[in-house]
């Protein structure tokens, strides 16, 4: 449950209940965290020390189910002169430490991220005649949040969001979202570490796709240039009807240039996905280093989830020689600033390094292969193929169901175990499958009908006979049954 309310801190001792604007004025009642924060928010705006808030009834950390405490919301005047109109600006408080006292998040000092080291932000158009924010914008940032806290997957600038619906819930063509820094909001440095601020941008589908394909900053760019889809600010409006390839066709151009010159940063998703050993009798489930229909998979380890994690990460790069870590990698500095070492792994599941030892499962060679995807995680393939292989880097999906994980690597990615000569390869759950760039084209052409999934009916099967290589296109209830 949440509440809207006046005020720009905690009920009690508020930055807008005292005269004193420095954290000496209530330093008993007033969280640090909060108060480098507000501080912030006072930066922008002198004129609303008491913006509406919509605050968590019960908080996160007394068993409520909403992680931010508070969202503020403040009416932004915008910028005449660089054609930035008036708009709504919301702030969340919750997702960086904002008490200091381990009730949230485990305090590491000073000089790293506080808790998950960023708040979200979000502007929103003003409507004409609109006395008050409208409060859906906290909704949709508590449900982020709440992917946060539970993942521990943090967001980045050029991060993208697919949320397949539209955000207010409306008949809005804008469904998904695109992550940058907030253009006025400043990094703050408070006594639990550094706080950045994530804008959420909420763009369309088309848009969405692009970012996908090409990259999220430089779709964000292009935003950019057009005023009425977001402008210098990336201002949100729901009632935006066109996509900026309608609005500017030349822009279609620019994104296909990107995707044939830079390759896509998207390097990973999670994703309704399975393999299957088809050189393996589906009957021999007593292999730990197996993974068969009909069997519970083994879990991955805490190294093997690290390099997957690292995996995905380093796509997001744009690295000349893309490098898969070694199996046994230790923890990379500046890996984990993002949370504290003690948090339990997002794509690690509860005792999964205790169910079998890292050390006595082997990577081992697989003949042939079978790769099962949803629709939506099948549309995708082509990206990979295109935008990821061809351009020597990487791409992993990772099941949202279990702990398996497909990743496909080229022959310029170094550190995979996948090779040339034993092109699929297995460690525990985790499946890895290098293409040659001829066998790449070869499936490109073959799975063209991917890029139109409206004109195919499920279920679709793909098959390389002498490449020992299988993918089936299924429907999502498939995955939903543990026994697909």
């Amino acid at each position: 449950m949440e509440g809207v309310r006046p005020g720009g801190g905690p009920p009690v001792g508020g930055p807008g209940s005292g005269s004193g604007s420095g954290s000496g004025s209530f330093p008993s009642l007033f969280p640090p965290g909060l108060h480098g924060i507000y501080g912030e928010c006072r930066r922008l705006y002198p004129d609303q020390p008491n913006p509406l808030q919509v605050t968590a009834i019960l908080k996160y950390w007394l068993g409520g189910p909403d992680p931010l405490d508070y969202v503020s919301m403040y009416r932004n005047l915008g910028n005449p002169a660089l054609n930035v109109p008036e708009h709504w600006h919301y702030v969340s408080f919750g997702l960086s430490d904002l008490y200091g006292d381990n009730r949230v998040h485990e305090f590491t000092g000073t000089d790293g991220p506080s808790g998950f080291g960023f708040e979200l932000t979000f502007r929103l158009k003003r409507e004409t005649g609109e006395s008050a924010p409208p409060t859906w914008p906290a909704e949709l940032m508590q449900g982020l949040a709440r992917y946060v806290f539970q993942s521990e997957n943090t967001f980045c600038s050029g991060d993208h969001v697919s949320w397949h619906s539209p955000l207010d819930n409306s008949e809005s063509r804008i469904q998904h979202m695109l992550l940058t820094e907030d253009p006025q909001m400043q990094p703050v440095q408070t006594p639990f570490g550094v706080v950045t601020f994530l804008q959420i941008v909420g763009v369309c589908t088309e848009e969405l796709h692009a970012a996908q394909q090409w990259n999220g900053q430089g779709i964000l760019e292009l935003l950019r240039t057009v005023p009425v889809a977001g402008g210098p600010w990336l201002i949100t409006d729901m009632r935006r009807g066109e996509t900026i390839f309608e609005i500017d066709p030349h822009l279609q151009e620019r994104v296909d240039k990107g995707i044939e010159t830079d390759g896509s940063n998207l390097s990973g998703v999670s994703a309704k996905c399975a393999w299957d050993d088809l050189s393996r009798p589906p009957e021999d489930d007593e292999d730990s280093r197996s993974i068969c229909i009909g069997t519970q998979p083994r879990r991955l380890s805490g190294k093997d989830t690290e390099q997957i994690r690292e995996t995905l990460r380093r796509g997001l790069e744009i690295n000349s020689k893309p490098v898969l870590p070694p199996i046994n990698a230790q923890r990379q500095n500046g890996l984990n600033l993002d949370r504290a070492p003690s948090r339990k792994d997002s794509l690690e599941s509860e005792s999964s390094a205790a169910i079998i030892p890292h050390e006595l499962i082997r990577t081992r060679q697989l003949e042939s292969v079978h790769l099962k995807f949803n629709q939506e995680s099948g549309a995708l393939i082509p990206l990979c193929l295109r935008g990821r292989l061809l351009h020597g880097r990487h791409f992993t999906y990772k099941s949202i169901t279990g702990d398996t994980a497909i990743t496909f690597v080229s022959t310029g990615v170094e550190g995979a175990f996948a090779t040339e000569e034993h092109p699929y390869a297995a460690h525990g759950p985790w499946l890895q499958i290098l293409l040659t760039e001829e066998f790449v084209e070869r499936m490109l052409e073959d799975l063209e009908d991917l890029n139109s999934p409206e004109e195919f009916k499920l279920p679709k099967e793909y098959s390389w006979p002498e490449k020992k290589l299988k993918v089936s296109i299924l429907p999502d209830a498939v995955f939903d049954n543990p026994l697909h």
